[in-house]
Protein backbone atom coordinates (compact mmCIF):
# COMPACT_ATOMS: atom_id res chain seq x y z
CA UNK A 1 0.00 0.00 0.00
CA UNK A 2 0.75 3.84 0.07
CA UNK A 3 4.52 4.66 2.31
CA UNK A 4 2.26 6.18 4.50
CA UNK A 5 0.14 2.75 5.50
CA UNK A 6 3.02 0.98 5.46
CA UNK A 7 4.61 3.08 8.36
CA UNK A 8 1.35 2.99 9.73
CA UNK A 9 1.12 -0.42 9.92
CA UNK A 10 4.44 -1.12 11.20
CA UNK A 11 4.23 1.24 14.00
CA UNK A 12 1.15 -0.41 15.11
CA UNK A 13 2.67 -4.01 14.89
CA UNK A 14 5.47 -2.67 17.14
CA UNK A 15 3.61 -0.93 19.81
CA UNK A 16 1.33 -3.91 20.00
CA UNK A 17 4.52 -6.09 21.16
CA UNK A 18 5.52 -3.11 23.17
CA UNK A 19 6.25 -2.55 27.09
CA UNK A 20 4.39 0.43 28.28
CA UNK A 21 7.05 2.63 29.12
CA UNK A 22 8.58 2.00 25.53
CA UNK A 23 5.53 2.89 23.69
CA UNK A 24 6.36 5.48 21.56
CA UNK A 25 9.84 4.36 20.95
CA UNK A 26 8.16 1.17 19.72
CA UNK A 27 5.98 3.16 17.61
CA UNK A 28 8.77 5.64 15.48
CA UNK A 29 11.00 2.52 15.49
CA UNK A 30 8.37 0.36 13.52
CA UNK A 31 7.18 3.05 11.48
CA UNK A 32 10.09 3.43 10.76
CA UNK A 33 11.05 -0.27 9.72
CA UNK A 34 7.76 -0.38 8.06
CA UNK A 35 8.61 1.91 5.47
CA UNK A 36 12.03 0.90 5.08
CA UNK A 37 10.93 -2.25 2.90
CA UNK A 38 10.00 0.73 0.20
CA UNK A 39 13.57 1.79 0.08
CA UNK A 40 13.56 -0.73 -3.23
CA UNK A 41 11.91 2.05 -4.98
CA UNK A 42 15.36 3.48 -5.17
CA UNK A 43 16.44 0.64 -7.64
CA UNK A 44 16.73 2.13 -11.06
CA UNK A 45 18.35 2.64 -14.01
CA UNK A 46 18.59 6.10 -16.20
CA UNK A 47 18.80 3.65 -19.32
CA UNK A 48 16.45 0.96 -18.43
CA UNK A 49 12.76 2.38 -17.38
CA UNK A 50 11.47 -0.95 -16.33
CA UNK A 51 14.38 -1.92 -14.22
CA UNK A 52 12.09 -0.25 -10.87
CA UNK A 53 9.01 -1.86 -11.98
CA UNK A 54 10.75 -5.32 -11.59
CA UNK A 55 12.52 -4.59 -8.35
CA UNK A 56 9.94 -2.78 -6.62
CA UNK A 57 7.77 -4.70 -4.04
CA UNK A 58 10.73 -7.11 -4.69
CA UNK A 59 13.00 -9.16 -2.47
CA UNK A 60 12.31 -6.37 0.26
CA UNK A 61 9.53 -7.46 0.34
CA UNK A 62 9.96 -11.94 0.71
CA UNK A 63 9.43 -13.30 3.70
CA UNK A 64 12.24 -14.65 3.57
CA UNK A 65 13.98 -11.29 3.98
CA UNK A 66 12.39 -10.08 7.23
CA UNK A 67 15.05 -11.04 9.61
CA UNK A 68 17.65 -9.23 7.58
CA UNK A 69 15.51 -6.20 6.77
CA UNK A 70 14.58 -5.82 10.28
CA UNK A 71 18.65 -6.09 10.73
CA UNK A 72 19.41 -3.25 8.41
CA UNK A 73 16.31 -0.75 10.08
CA UNK A 74 18.22 -1.73 13.52
CA UNK A 75 21.47 -1.01 12.47
CA UNK A 76 20.07 1.95 10.49
CA UNK A 77 17.81 2.82 14.40
CA UNK A 78 20.92 2.87 16.61
CA UNK A 79 22.83 5.11 14.20
CA UNK A 80 19.85 7.25 14.26
CA UNK A 81 19.53 7.34 18.33
CA UNK A 82 23.00 8.22 18.55
CA UNK A 83 23.77 11.10 16.52
CA UNK A 84 20.09 12.71 17.00
CA UNK A 85 18.59 11.20 20.47
CA UNK A 86 19.46 9.12 23.32
CA UNK A 87 17.64 5.91 24.33
CA UNK A 88 18.33 3.35 26.98
CA UNK A 89 17.06 0.41 24.91
CA UNK A 90 19.92 -2.15 23.99
CA UNK A 91 20.00 -3.13 20.16
CA UNK A 92 18.32 -5.88 20.76
CA UNK A 93 14.58 -4.01 21.62
CA UNK A 94 16.14 -1.94 18.63
CA UNK A 95 16.10 -5.21 16.78
CA UNK A 96 12.62 -6.75 18.06
CA UNK A 97 10.67 -3.39 16.97
CA UNK A 98 12.23 -3.19 13.87
CA UNK A 99 11.12 -7.29 13.50
CA UNK A 100 7.88 -6.48 14.25
CA UNK A 101 7.58 -3.09 12.10
CA UNK A 102 9.17 -5.04 9.09
CA UNK A 103 7.32 -8.31 8.84
CA UNK A 104 3.87 -7.21 7.56
CA UNK A 105 5.39 -4.92 5.07
CA UNK A 106 4.91 -7.55 1.95
CA UNK A 107 2.25 -8.81 3.24
CA UNK A 108 0.11 -5.71 3.61
CA UNK A 109 1.19 -5.20 -0.48
CA UNK A 110 0.28 -8.93 -1.40
CA UNK A 111 -3.71 -7.62 -0.42
CA UNK A 112 -3.57 -5.07 -3.04
CA UNK A 113 -4.07 -5.48 -6.82
CA UNK A 114 0.05 -4.39 -7.77
CA UNK A 115 1.47 -7.63 -5.93
CA UNK A 116 4.35 -8.31 -4.53
CA UNK A 117 7.04 -10.75 -4.15
CA UNK A 118 6.24 -11.98 -0.89
CA UNK A 119 7.66 -15.82 -1.67
CA UNK A 120 10.89 -14.97 -3.42
CA UNK A 121 13.28 -17.04 -4.52
CA UNK A 122 11.21 -20.05 -3.87
CA UNK A 123 8.36 -18.59 -6.23
CA UNK A 124 9.07 -16.17 -8.27
CA UNK A 125 5.39 -14.76 -9.45
CA UNK A 126 4.02 -11.53 -7.64
CA UNK A 127 0.89 -12.33 -5.33
CA UNK A 128 -1.88 -10.06 -5.71
CA UNK A 129 -4.79 -10.95 -3.37
CA UNK A 130 -6.77 -7.84 -5.01
CA UNK A 131 -8.36 -7.14 -1.33
CA UNK A 132 -7.56 -3.53 -1.27
CA UNK A 133 -6.71 -0.51 -2.85
CA UNK A 134 -3.48 0.96 -3.02
CA UNK A 135 -4.46 3.88 -1.38
CA UNK A 136 -7.47 3.28 0.87
CA UNK A 137 -8.26 5.76 4.13
CA UNK A 138 -10.79 3.44 6.21
CA UNK A 139 -7.65 0.73 6.32
CA UNK A 140 -5.51 3.78 7.22
CA UNK A 141 -7.48 5.06 9.65
CA UNK A 142 -8.50 2.19 11.66
CA UNK A 143 -4.77 2.38 12.12
CA UNK A 144 -4.31 5.85 13.01
CA UNK A 145 -7.06 5.74 15.65
CA UNK A 146 -5.57 2.63 17.36
CA UNK A 147 -2.10 4.05 16.83
CA UNK A 148 -2.78 7.00 18.65
CA UNK A 149 -5.31 5.99 21.61
CA UNK A 150 -2.50 3.62 22.32
CA UNK A 151 0.10 6.25 22.78
CA UNK A 152 -2.01 8.80 24.16
CA UNK A 153 -3.49 6.39 26.78
CA UNK A 154 -0.58 4.40 27.44
CA UNK A 155 -2.87 1.04 26.41
CA UNK A 156 -0.82 -1.06 23.98
CA UNK A 157 -4.37 -3.09 23.86
CA UNK A 158 -5.31 -0.46 21.53
CA UNK A 159 -3.26 -1.23 18.73
CA UNK A 160 -4.46 -5.18 19.13
CA UNK A 161 -8.20 -4.16 18.79
CA UNK A 162 -6.87 -1.93 15.56
CA UNK A 163 -5.20 -4.82 13.61
CA UNK A 164 -8.21 -6.90 14.89
CA UNK A 165 -10.50 -4.51 13.16
CA UNK A 166 -8.09 -4.73 10.22
CA UNK A 167 -8.00 -8.01 9.59
CA UNK A 168 -12.28 -8.34 10.01
CA UNK A 169 -12.24 -5.34 6.96
CA UNK A 170 -9.72 -7.54 4.65
CA UNK A 171 -12.65 -10.03 5.76
CA UNK A 172 -15.05 -8.16 4.55
CA UNK A 173 -13.08 -7.05 1.36
CA UNK A 174 -12.85 -10.33 0.25
CA UNK A 175 -16.63 -11.15 0.58
CA UNK A 176 -17.00 -8.36 -1.37
CA UNK A 177 -14.46 -9.24 -3.82
CA UNK A 178 -16.58 -12.99 -4.24
CA UNK A 179 -19.57 -10.84 -5.00
CA UNK A 180 -18.10 -9.00 -7.60
CA UNK A 181 -16.88 -12.21 -9.08
CA UNK A 182 -19.99 -14.14 -9.20
CA UNK A 183 -21.35 -11.25 -10.48
CA UNK A 184 -18.38 -10.65 -13.44
CA UNK A 185 -19.04 -14.66 -14.04
CA UNK A 186 -23.13 -13.71 -14.67
CA UNK A 187 -22.58 -11.21 -16.77
CA UNK A 188 -20.30 -13.05 -19.20
CA UNK A 189 -22.93 -16.11 -19.04
CA UNK A 190 -25.31 -13.56 -20.39
CA UNK A 191 -23.18 -12.52 -23.36
CA UNK A 192 -22.49 -16.00 -23.86
CA UNK A 193 -18.66 -15.71 -23.15
CA UNK A 194 -16.52 -18.30 -21.29
CA UNK A 195 -14.41 -16.54 -18.74
CA UNK A 196 -10.65 -17.71 -19.76
CA UNK A 197 -8.75 -15.19 -17.54
CA UNK A 198 -9.57 -12.62 -14.99
CA UNK A 199 -9.00 -9.87 -12.26
CA UNK A 200 -11.49 -8.37 -9.79
CA UNK A 201 -9.98 -5.72 -8.35
CA UNK A 202 -11.83 -2.31 -5.73
CA UNK A 203 -11.12 0.95 -7.29
CA UNK A 204 -9.60 3.63 -5.35
CA UNK A 205 -10.09 4.31 -1.91
CA UNK A 206 -13.01 2.10 -1.19
CA UNK A 207 -14.19 -1.96 -1.29
CA UNK A 208 -17.73 -1.28 -2.78
CA UNK A 209 -16.90 -0.58 -6.28
CA UNK A 210 -15.02 -3.32 -8.19
CA UNK A 211 -13.33 -2.94 -11.62
CA UNK A 212 -13.68 -6.89 -13.38
CA UNK A 213 -11.59 -8.17 -16.26
CA UNK A 214 -12.34 -10.86 -17.96
CA UNK A 215 -10.34 -12.35 -21.09
CA UNK A 216 -13.01 -14.27 -23.60
CA UNK A 217 -11.56 -15.11 -27.61
CA UNK A 218 -8.71 -12.76 -27.24
CA UNK A 219 -10.37 -9.96 -26.07
CA UNK A 220 -10.43 -8.35 -22.83
CA UNK A 221 -14.01 -7.10 -21.35
CA UNK A 222 -13.61 -4.75 -19.13
CA UNK A 223 -16.58 -3.87 -16.25
CA UNK A 224 -17.99 -2.19 -12.71
CA UNK A 225 -19.80 -3.95 -9.95
CA UNK A 226 -21.08 -2.21 -7.15
CA UNK A 227 -21.40 -4.91 -4.23
CA UNK A 228 -23.27 -2.40 -2.13
CA UNK A 229 -26.28 -1.59 -4.06
CA UNK A 230 -27.04 -5.33 -5.05
CA UNK A 231 -24.46 -6.13 -7.10
CA UNK A 232 -25.44 -3.40 -9.44
CA UNK A 233 -23.61 -3.55 -12.82
CA UNK A 234 -21.75 -0.57 -14.89
CA UNK A 235 -21.19 -2.21 -18.12
CA UNK A 236 -17.73 -1.23 -19.76
CA UNK A 237 -15.85 -1.43 -22.72
CA UNK A 238 -13.60 -4.32 -24.32
CA UNK A 239 -9.96 -4.48 -25.98
CA UNK A 240 -8.21 -6.88 -27.99
CA UNK A 241 -5.55 -8.82 -25.99
CA UNK A 242 -2.15 -8.02 -27.32
CA UNK A 243 -0.48 -10.85 -29.29
CA UNK A 244 2.22 -10.11 -30.21
CA UNK A 245 3.14 -11.54 -33.51
CA UNK A 246 0.03 -9.67 -34.88
CA UNK A 247 0.69 -6.02 -33.03
CA UNK A 248 4.32 -6.02 -33.84
CA UNK A 249 4.99 -8.56 -36.44
CA UNK A 250 8.53 -6.20 -37.46
CA UNK A 251 9.99 -6.81 -33.97
CA UNK A 252 12.41 -9.52 -33.81
CA UNK A 253 12.18 -11.96 -30.50
CA UNK A 254 15.88 -10.86 -29.88
CA UNK A 255 15.32 -7.22 -29.84
CA UNK A 256 15.36 -5.18 -26.88
CA UNK A 257 12.02 -3.52 -27.30
CA UNK A 258 10.42 -7.37 -27.68
CA UNK A 259 12.14 -8.04 -24.40
CA UNK A 260 10.50 -5.05 -22.81
CA UNK A 261 7.36 -5.80 -24.14
CA UNK A 262 7.60 -9.39 -22.20
CA UNK A 263 8.98 -7.38 -19.06
CA UNK A 264 6.09 -5.44 -19.10
CA UNK A 265 3.37 -8.58 -19.77
CA UNK A 266 4.67 -10.33 -17.15
CA UNK A 267 4.56 -7.01 -14.80
CA UNK A 268 1.19 -6.90 -15.65
CA UNK A 269 0.31 -10.77 -15.04
CA UNK A 270 -0.35 -11.13 -18.90
CA UNK A 271 -3.35 -8.44 -18.70
CA UNK A 272 -1.83 -6.36 -21.98
CA UNK A 273 -3.39 -4.79 -25.14
CA UNK A 274 -2.58 -2.36 -27.52
CA UNK A 275 -4.41 0.98 -27.34
CA UNK A 276 -6.92 2.00 -29.34
CA UNK A 277 -5.65 5.93 -29.35
CA UNK A 278 -2.17 5.07 -29.63
CA UNK A 279 -0.89 1.36 -31.50
CA UNK A 280 2.76 1.55 -30.75
CA UNK A 281 1.46 1.94 -26.82
CA UNK A 282 1.17 -1.09 -24.78
CA UNK A 283 -0.74 -0.59 -22.14
CA UNK A 284 -1.76 -2.87 -18.81
CA UNK A 285 -5.55 -3.35 -18.98
CA UNK A 286 -6.17 -3.98 -14.95
CA UNK A 287 -5.86 0.03 -14.13
CA UNK A 288 -8.22 2.98 -14.86
CA UNK A 289 -8.61 5.85 -13.45
CA UNK A 290 -12.78 5.06 -14.37
CA UNK A 291 -13.54 0.99 -13.58
CA UNK A 292 -15.47 0.83 -17.01
CA UNK A 293 -12.67 2.61 -19.20
CA UNK A 294 -9.80 1.08 -20.69
CA UNK A 295 -7.69 3.91 -21.17
CA UNK A 296 -4.37 3.48 -19.70
CA UNK A 297 -2.96 4.38 -16.25
CA UNK A 298 0.49 3.69 -17.30
CA UNK A 299 2.19 1.37 -20.47
CA UNK A 300 5.07 1.31 -22.50
CA UNK A 301 5.90 3.20 -25.87
CA UNK A 302 7.60 1.15 -28.86
CA UNK A 303 9.25 2.31 -31.69
CA UNK A 304 9.59 -0.37 -34.58
CA UNK A 305 12.29 2.24 -35.95
CA UNK A 306 14.60 1.89 -33.08
CA UNK A 307 13.74 -1.88 -31.86
CA UNK A 308 16.87 -2.17 -30.31
CA UNK A 309 16.64 1.00 -27.45
CA UNK A 310 14.69 0.32 -24.55
CA UNK A 311 11.29 0.88 -24.63
CA UNK A 312 10.07 4.04 -22.27
CA UNK A 313 7.71 4.04 -19.42
CA UNK A 314 5.06 6.29 -19.32
CA UNK A 315 2.28 7.06 -17.07
CA UNK A 316 -1.18 8.47 -17.67
CA UNK A 317 -2.89 11.02 -14.77
CA UNK A 318 -4.20 13.72 -16.68
CA UNK A 319 -8.28 14.03 -15.67
CA UNK A 320 -10.82 14.26 -18.32
CA UNK A 321 -14.16 16.87 -17.42
CA UNK A 322 -16.60 14.77 -15.26
CA UNK A 323 -14.19 11.95 -14.57
CA UNK A 324 -14.45 12.53 -10.64
CA UNK A 325 -18.05 12.96 -10.29
CA UNK A 326 -18.73 9.75 -12.78
CA UNK A 327 -16.53 8.15 -10.18
CA UNK A 328 -18.29 9.52 -7.15
CA UNK A 329 -21.73 8.08 -8.71
CA UNK A 330 -20.50 4.83 -9.10
CA UNK A 331 -19.16 4.08 -6.09
CA UNK A 332 -22.70 5.79 -4.71
CA UNK A 333 -24.57 3.45 -7.36
CA UNK A 334 -26.20 5.92 -9.37
CA UNK A 335 -27.12 5.73 -12.78
CA UNK A 336 -24.65 6.95 -15.26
Amino acid sequence: MDIVTQGLLGATVAVSGARKAEIKQAAWMGSFAGILADADILIRSGSDPLLNLEFHRHFTHALIFIPLGALIAAGLIWLLTRLFSSTDLSFRRMYYYAFLGYMLSGVLDAFTSYGTYLYWPFYDDRIAWSLVSIIDPLFSGILIVALVFAIKRQWTNATRIGLGLCVFYLAFSYAQSQAAYKAMTALASSRGHEVQRHVVKPTFGNVLLWRTVYLHDEVYYIDAVNTAFNNKIYPGTSVPALVMNDAYPQLDASSQQYRDIQRFDYFSDGFTATSAEQPNLVIDVRYSMIPTSAKPMWGVEIDPEQPDTHAPFVTFRDREPGQYRLFIDMVLGRDT
